[in-house]
Parts: structure tokens; sequence; C-alpha cells
């Protein structure tokens, strides 16, 4: 194909071309869109975690000031719940018991920030007092919020029915041969350890607007999300029961998602069903509060796991028991995280036999669910810790050890007891890179050095792989426009990433034509028919393939518009600048005039769904070097270096925000964030004043490079980048801490956060 090398094209590190209009203070987001007439939505939320309640007066908030309705568990039982799509089938091939999150409680609370009415108002104001004049008789119960106590014989019961707090078992892996390789082992490494519970804070606040056209009996939902179609399948068939064809859902501007904007909340439908029956737009709007109590948390297990060794420090075998918080009701993907982290949890390592049980489990708290990396973040910290705890363990150097178990480049393509293929990999050369890079070699006198002024020093390394952009397609759909720009047409759903300008480049690649004169329209159900949304880094592999594919039939189309203009073949015709011309000659046509010029819209459109049948497997090495202070406990990052393998990349500006991000997110984990709960289930951590998030200060200068193998799964050789940072950031930090005090007072355990009381409780007993 003729097409003249773009500057913008894939490879190329062009600068966000939307950040202009954010920058000006021109964004669309949810709160920004005003509808005539529209009335605030109000929800009343549980204060405690535990409790039965029943309304003693619901007159006087209903004829409040500027009240318009009062919705109650009683009004919507014509309406379903929000239900978990994923269950699992246990070891005995039974399917255990779903407990949807209800729109509204009916009589029983499961966490504080529990949803109890739904009041709308004139104005925010209005409701919220209105809300304060609500009647509640609550008969309050014991709450258990300890994730291992929830399965003692008696703890509170957050399911009485069920007659235990354990949500669901599942096992991974061959636990015989597993166990006779544990017999024959040499060495055992054991680690026990909390991942601890997250709350994802992005900048922009869940919202949404729902509005009802009485006459075509249709809604019409504004929502900050990360896809609009998945949202629109569950409201359609799960919750209203209605085709989906009568629910249009919008999605404008995003603030961030981390995972967490995936889900269909109970505040969508509650906004619509009062738009309903008041004939009125109602908009609803999360304060930061109510993000801590009422958004899905992430993280949160307790795992004990075990390695196997022989004498010479090769892997014989894996053990992991593993707790899974749940939290009161099971969230949308819930059961999943855990056991998409399951099938990575042999990591990079030629491990052949695996014995995982993984126990969901009920407790009075928040709901658990996707937050940025999805169980792979977990499943990375557990095998990277234990990693270095067996180095310890035998006597030999951490990266030795990782190499005489690495999986080598020549068993690709390799088949993992967690049901992964992964197609290629040269875990040893990055790390070998990564270790050059951050000059190991020089560690001890940095060390000595850091000694002799008091501090101590510290170095970790992680080598992890994640499974994403799994199995499947992202459709999209082009036009060539009458002032001849091109507009694409995708149902990914940017959050901050830069989508508009990743795919503007494959569009340039093929097409010619000017950086700025691509649209990229995301986020309106009514303007494509499907598409999966954004997550488990799918948009740039997915998305991207198809976007590449669509360019290449709609550069198809356009030459031959244009050989039939020009009386030429179509393979004489380049496309280049906006232009259509005859190679070699001045002879040319405006796209523009290419547009106009087609009889009919087929002539200027195209799509592609281009379908991938297994994960993509990015990779790397992160290394993090820390000094701490004996004195405060303070953790102090003073070098940090990645070598990621990432495939093709599309953009490396773009690529490298997307890891440092990541990696930001995961020191957080690792030193800073964490939810904390009383014992009566109160959340103690539910503002910034109280919940420790990372600033610029607490971060280091990156030394970042790739190493990258092109996927062979991936049509064009792309492996995904979002959630990798994260993934690789908290073992490696955890790791430097624990080397730390390990040097300094034999110290080889410290739970996240590694804050600075419970460093300095660590370092003096």
């Amino acid at each position: 194909m003729n097409i003249a090398t773009p500057k913008f094209g894939v490879g190329a590190s062009a600068l966000r071309k939307e950040d202009g209009k954010l920058l000006r203070g021109e964004g669309a987001f949810t709160d920004d869109v005003r509808a005539e007439g529209e009335l605030r939505g109000y929800v009343l939320r549980s204060p405690h975690a535990s409790a039965r309640f029943a309304f003693t007066d619901l007159d006087a908030a209903r004829s409040a000031p500027g009240v318009h309705l009062v919705l109650t568990a009683d009004d919507l039982s014509h309406l379903g719940p929000v239900v978990c799509q994923t269950p699992l089938k246990q070891p005995d091939g039974s399917k255990h018991a779903l407990k949807h999150v209800p729109l509204l409680c009916d009589g029983e609370v499961r966490y504080v920030g529990d949803a109890v009415a739904f009041i709308v108002a004139d104005t925010l104001a209005e409701a919220q007092d209105a809300a304060e004049l609500i009647g509640i008789d609550w008969e309050f119960g014991d709450a258990q919020v300890g994730l291992a106590a929830a399965l003692e014989p008696e703890s509170p019961l957050v399911w009485p029915d069920l007659g235990t707090n354990q949500a669901f078992l599942y096992r991974m892996g061959d636990r015989s041969a597993t166990e006779a390789a544990f017999a024959e082992a040499d060495h055992v490494a054991t680690v026990k350890f909390i991942n601890n519970r997250l709350v994802c804070n992005y900048m922009e606040t869940r919202a949404c607007l729902a509005e009802w056209d009485g006459e075509a009996k249709k809604f019409t939902l504004t929502l900050g999300s990360q896809g609009v179609h998945n949202i629109r399948k569950t409201l359609a068939n799960d919750v209203f029961k209605m085709p989906v064809e009568d629910f249009r859902l919008i999605t404008r501007d995003v603030g961030g998602g981390f995972g967490t904007k995936v889900f269909n909340y109970r505040e969508y439908p509650l906004a619509l069903e009062s738009a309903r029956r008041l004939g009125r737009p109602v908009k609803w709007v999360c304060d930061r509060t109510e993000h801590f109590l009422a958004d899905a948390h992430g993280r949160d297990n307790d795992v004990t796991a075990s390695l196997a060794m022989d004498k010479d420090g090769r892997i014989l075998g894996l053990k992991i028991d593993l707790l899974a918080n749940m939290g009161g009701y099971l969230s949308q993907f819930g059961p999943f995280i855990p056991t998409l982290g399951a099938t990575m949890s042999t990591g990079v390592y030629d491990i052949q036999n695996l014995d995982f049980e993984l126990r969901g489990v009920y407790t009075h708290t928040t709901p658990v669910d996707a937050y940025r990396g999805a169980g792979r973040p977990e499943a990375a910290f557990l095998i990277e810790r234990l990693i270095d705890a067996a180095a310890r363990e035998i006597g030999m150097p951490v990266a030795e050890l990782r190499r005489r178990n690495f999986i080598k480049p020549e068993q690709m393509p390799y088949k993992t007891p967690g049901g992964r293929t992964y197609d290629v990999g040269e875990f040893d050369g990055h790390m070998t890179r990564a270790l050059e890079k951050a000059d190991a070699a020089g560690f001890e006198e940095r060390a000595s050095d850091a000694k002799v002024r008091g501090k101590l020093r510290g170095f970790g390394t992680a080598v992890y792989v994640e499974a994403c952009a799994f199995a499947g397609s992202e459709p999209a759909k082009m036009t060539l426009d009458a002032d001849g720009g091109v507009t694409l047409y995708i149902g990914t759903q940017t959050n901050g990433q830069g989508h508009a300008t990743a795919y503007s480049q494959f569009v340039a690649d093929k097409i010619g034509i000017d950086f700025d004169k691509i649209t990229v329209r995301q986020g309106d159900t009514d303007e494509l028919a499907d598409g999966g949304g954004t997550g488990g880094s799918r948009s740039i592999p997915l998305g991207g393939v198809s976007v590449a594919r669509a360019s290449e039939v709609l550069a198809e189309k356009m030459k031959k518009l244009a050989a039939d203009e020009l009386e030429a073949a179509p393979e004489d015709i380049e496309l280049v600048e906006g232009s259509a011309r005859i190679v070699g000659t001045d002879r040319m046509i405006d796209y523009s005039d290419l547009a106009r010029a087609a009889t009919n819209d087929a002539d200027r459109t195209a799509d592609a769904d281009v379908v991938q049948d297994e994960a993509t497997y990015p990779n790397g090495t992160h290394i993090c070097e820390v000094e701490i202070d004996p004195d405060t406990g303070i953790v102090e990052i003073v070098k940090y270096t990645i070598v990621d393998d990432f495939g093709v990349t599309v953009n490396p500006v773009l690529l490298l925000g997307q890891v440092h991000g990541g990696v930001v997110q995961g020191i957080g984990q690792c030193l800073q964030e964490g939810v904390v709960h009383s014992e009566d289930g109160q959340l103690l951590t539910a503002s910034f004043m109280d919940y420790t998030m990372p600033r610029a200060s607490d971060v280091p200068f990156f030394d970042f490079e790739t190493r990258n193998v092109p996927s062979t799964t991936n049509a064009l050789g792309i492996k995904g980048a979002g959630e990798a940072g994260t993934i690789g950031a908290c073992p490696a930090v955890a790791n430097a801490v624990i080397d730390a005090l390990d040097r300094a007072r034999g110290i080889r355990h410290i739970e996240m956060p590694a804050t600075p009381q419970r460093v300095w409780e660590a370092l003096n007993g």
C-alpha cells in the first residue's frame, strides 16, 4: 500500500492531543453536564456495619421543602439487584450462593455505607436535610471485619441463612503432586502476609445524570464510566428487564477509572427510576466520603504461601492458601478477581506443581472488586515476596535463585499450572539489564555509606509477568467526513490514558492525514452498537488492532475513489498529507473531494472487529533502593529502575505516563495506603485526613527503558501496559524495605503499608 510515513504514526512520541481543552478548563465531566429542570439525588447510607432496621417515619421527609421523592426498598420490588456476574464452580461441582447488591436494603444492612433510601429534591442541601428527617429504628448486630476471624465458628454471620461466612471455595492445581514435591524438598520457605485493602481515589468521583423520555419510553444516562455498553446491558437485562435499545448511555470526559468505574452501581438505576417516576432529570454526584464508603474497594487478601526447593534451589512446588475478602455482597466481578490472580501465581518461574486453595469470605465491609491490575498485582506480590524469602532460606543471592528458575525463551510457548500460555518472554534478559542499570554491583558500597550516615539501605527486586488484553475483540468503525477528516467510533473509554492520541496514530499510519483532523468518538451507545470498554489493558492491544485494520479498509476504499476520479489504477494511488495522488505526479484530489465523490455511505466508511484468541503477557523487572531512618521509621525511595517488555510500543510518551502512574500506585500501597476498620465496622480511614495518598515528594525519578519482545498472540505485537507499573512496584518496594530491615536487625517481615510508625515499631521490638 502506498502511504507516506506519517509524522505521528505508531512508534512516534506524539504529545497528547486531548490535553488542550482539559488545560483550558473546557473538559465535559459528568457534573459539568446540565439538563433543564434537573433535580438532585442523595443516598441515605447506613451508619452501622451490621443492623436490622425499620422505618418509623417517612412522611416528614416526603413533605419536606423541595422534596419530590423518597424511595425505599418497598418501592423497588419490580426492579432487580446489581448482580454478581462471575459465579464460580466449586471443587465438588456446585455453584455457590450469590448474594447480589440490592438497590436499597430491605430491613438489613451489611456495611457502613450500605444504601437505605434515595431522596430526590430541588437541591442537594434539601435532599440531605430531608434525609435527616427519616425515622429509623435500628437493631444493632455484631460486626465481623477481620478476614481470618470471619471463618471462626463463633464469628457473627453476614448472611445467617448460609450458616457460614465462606462465600465460595475454589481450587487450582494438583494437590497430591504438590504434596509429593514438598515431601522430597530439601528446603521449604514460607511467607504469611496481608495484601492490604485499598480505596481507588480517582480524581473525579462517580456521578450520573438520568433522563426519561416519556413519549419514546426510553432512558438516557450520562455517567463517568470505563465503557457504556456493558453497563447498559446490566441495567437493561438485570435491573429493569427492558430491551437494551431503550437505554442510551453517554460518557464524556472521565477523571480516572482504575477498574473501579467498570461496574454498574446501585445509584445509576436509582437515579433512572426516579427520573421515570418524576418525569424530570435526576443528577447524583458522589462526594469523597461516599467514595470511601460505597465504591468498590480493592485487594484485601490474607495469604500463606510455601515454596519447596531441592538442594540446588530448583523449585519443586508451590502451595498457597488464600482468603479473599468479598465484603458484605458479591460485587459485579468480585469472585473473578482473586481467581484471575490465581492463574498467574507461578509468575515467571518454571514451577510444575501448584496447589492453590482460595476461599472467598463475607465480612461487614464494603464489597471488593477490580482495582488496577485486578488480581495480578496480588499474584506478583505473593510470588516475588516468596522468592526473596526462599533465597534467604537457602543462603543464595536472590538474582541467582531467580535465574535458576526462570522460564527460558526456548520453553515458549509455556503452559503454566494456572492454565496460562506464555507466548514469548526473556525474563533473565531484562533482569540482567535492570541490575546493570541499577548498579547492583555498587550497592554494598552505598549501603556502607548509608550506615555511616545513620541510615539503613535496602535493595529490592521484582520480576513480574501479567496477563492482559484477554481473548476477545474491540470493534472499530470509521468514516471519511465531508471536510476531509476521519472520525473513529470505538467502544473503549479513555479515563485519562490518551486514547484520542494513540488511536489517531494507527489512523495516521494508514491514511496519511493530519493528526488533528482525526476525531475519536467514545462513550455513546447511540453511535456504536457494542463495545467491550476499557479494563485489563485491552484498549490499545485489542482496539488498536481493529482501528489499524479498519484504517486499511478505509484507505483501500479511498484509493479506489481517487482512482476513479483521477482515471488511474488504485495501486498507483498514494495517500499523503490529506490528499490522494498518483505516485510520481502532481495529480491529486483532496480528501474532502473524495468524500463528496462517494455515491453512498459504504464507500467512505469502514469497520473491523479483529478477534484475539489468547491474552498477552507483558513482563519486566523493577528494582527499588530505599533508605530508612531508624529514628523515625521513614522510608525514602532513593533509586528506582525499570526494564519492561511491552512488545511493540505505540507511543513512548503515553507509555511512560502509564508506567509512572502505575508505579506510584504500587508505592502508595506498599508504604502509605491502607483501609482501617474499627472492631464494630466503622471505616476509620474515610477521608484524606486519615487515608494517606502518595505525593510528589514521596516519588523518586524513575530510570525506565524497554527491552521489548513482540507478542505473537497479538496481530501487531502489542502486549499492553496500563497495569504493569502497579504489578511490578509493590513487591519491589516491599523487598527493598525488608532487605534493609533484615540487614540491620534480622527482621524479615513487615505488613503493608510499611508506614513510619510500623517500621519504627519493627525496629524497636
